[in-house]
């Protein structure tokens, strides 16, 4: 077996779904993203909070370090089938 075999395919992702209502904009996604995908937007939520926005989608790579420090479970990353 060869490098390219061994492998796993690339995970793409077809979308970042942020719930607004839930972000209570404490920027752990932004920290943590590995890739500087997300980033904390300049206009705030119904509570006053900032949440984050995706900047850079075409960086992520499904690693779903977001989802899993979002304290709120607001968060979502959906892969492509």
């Amino acid at each position: 077996m060869d490098k390219e075999e061994k492998q796993e395919p690339k995970k793409r992702v077809k979308a970042i779904h942020i719930d607004q209502k839930l972000c209570k904009g404490c920027e752990l996604c932004t920290h943590f993203c590995p890739h500087n995908v997300l980033e904390k937007s300049e206009k705030p939520n119904e509570q006053g909070y900032y949440p984050p926005i995706p900047v850079n989608i075409k960086n992520c790579k499904a690693c779903k370090f977001c989802e899993l420090y979002c304290p709120e479970l607001a968060i979502y990353v959906e892969e492509e089938s």
